[in-house]
């Protein structure tokens, strides 16, 4: 770890090597020392851009850029970068998360992305749902129904001719406000699906692969989903008791959820002497929603807290604010946890992660950090607009979404017998063929959404 951070990957590849030569080491400490010599290639794999290659990228995409203000953006730390081997290198999404850290440069963006589908759908998603739950008097409204196409396409030649390629592909999983639907057809005969209350759900496929031919897995199924609101009033709190089984994980530490001592003091300056749970998290939810950026993110098996890292960085992309936000509220007695899978609202289709908050009497209700943070932050409407959207999604939800997972960090059935690619969440399926992983860069994902009328 100290010769990573240090930059010194080949000298931390080699010490890996050679621990793992050593004629006594555990089966349990081999896929540890295996794992993080994968590790340093994933970090390299997000670290790719040279400082050659990042000013190509830019005067591509900002009006008016000199080499002198590449310079000093530079020596302002605006891009994340890392010394590998005596070589500075920035990493793969460094000009997309410049305009999100510095939205100024809206103006210079050269073809910059339309947002107003997006911000359309979401507007009226919030308006309809918050006004049918008001009417009706019950959080679930407005079901919408979907038959969805999950594909993952495996690259030509990148398993060996023959090989079996072992496929766990994300469905959704049953909640309050999504049903767990059914499986229509797959490219192959699912070999084994995961239970509708899994806390990981996925189809199961295996084929062969082909000489000089791309491996394509899919599943198709349908769901219905529900659009939530409820109607949270402070003084309707009531005291829970967190020694019941069901409560105690969801206030403990666990992986990437650290009580440490700058998420203590970050929980102090933010809550301050507020004694009422609900507004306490509805107090954290607002702060990140006005001060962490979006950013997209690195690989998430690279980093080792990503609730610290998010906090440090005041920037991340959902599933970072969500652990964020799971923390403090955990470290305050509120029961969280993390919910994933897709966002596929008309005009933003995407990986996505959020989380839900247990408050007597209300039960468990979800809460959206991203949203918050788009809402407060990107959102081009008026004021009004964007509070409504924030507070919409501090127990609110759209039915826009599939839901894979009911918690982080996982595991899947049957089990992987090699490393996951992403050991934190499930949405873009995962693959390997003997005992060997593969990895994101040998496989591309889509989603296909069809709303059914």
């Amino acid at each position: 770890s100290k010769l990573e951070e240090e930059g010194s990957f080949i000298e931390a590849a080699t010490l890996l090597g050679s621990a793992l030569a050593a004629p006594s080491v555990s089966p349990e400490l081999r896929k540890n020392l295996e794992f993080e010599l994968d590790r340093l290639d994933r970090i390299k794999k997000d670290y790719s851009l040279t400082r050659e290659r990042l000013l190509e990228t830019l005067l591509k995409s900002v009006n008016d850029l000199s080499l002198s203000e590449f310079e000093s953006w530079i020596e302002e730390g605006r891009f994340d970068s890392r010394l590998i081997d005596s070589v500075r290198y920035f990493m793969e999404s460094s000009r997309s998360n410049l305009f999100f850290r510095h939205p100024e440069l809206a103006a210079r963006r050269i073809n910059p992305p339309d947002d107003s589908e997006f911000e359309r759908s979401a507007f009226q998603a919030v308006s309809t749902i918050k006004k049918a739950a008001m009417e009706t008097g019950t959080p679930y409204v407005l079901p919408k129904d979907f038959r969805n196409t999950m594909r993952v396409t495996v690259k030509s030649n990148a398993v060996p001719a023959g090989e079996t390629i072992r496929a766990w592909l994300p469905i959704p999983r049953a909640f309050p406000h999504q049903t767990a639907g059914s499986i229509v057809s797959s490219s192959s005969p699912s070999k084994s699906v995961s239970d509708g209350q899994s806390s990981i759900r996925s189809a199961y496929l295996e084929q062969k692969a082909l000489k000089e031919k791309p491996t394509v897995f899919s599943v198709e199924y349908t769901y219905k989903a529900y659009g939530v609101w409820f109607d949270l009033k402070p003084l309707a709190v009531e005291a829970y008791d967190p020694s019941e089984p069901d409560f105690q994980k969801y206030i403990a530490e666990g992986p990437h959820v650290a009580f440490t001592t700058g998420i203590r003091f970050l929980s102090h300056s933010i809550a301050g002497s507020e004694g009422n749970v609900l507004l306490k998290a509805k107090k954290f939810y607002d702060w990140i929603s006005e001060n962490i950026q979006y950013s997209y993110a690195l690989e998430y098996s690279t980093i080792r807290n990503i609730s610290e890292y998010c906090m440090n960085k005041k920037y991340g992309d959902c599933g970072q604010a969500a652990l964020l936000f799971i923390t403090l509220c955990r470290y305050n007695g509120i029961p969280a946890r993390w919910q994933s899978g897709w966002l596929t609202i008309p005009g933003r289709k995407t990986i996505h992660d959020w989380t839900e908050i247990y408050v007597k009497p209300y039960g468990w209700f979800p809460v959206d950090p991203y949203l918050g943070v788009f809402a407060m932050q990107y959102f081009g409407g008026p004021a009004e607009q964007r509070k409504e959207i924030r507070d919409f999604y501090f127990g609110g939800l759209d039915q826009y979404r599939v839901a894979a997972n009911s918690d982080h960090c996982q595991e899947l059935m049957p089990p992987k017998r090699s490393m996951r690619s992403d050991n934190v969440d499930f949405q873009r399926g995962e693959l390997e063929y003997g005992d060997a992983n593969i990895y994101f860069d040998k496989y591309s994902f889509d989603l296909k959404v069809e709303e059914v009328r």
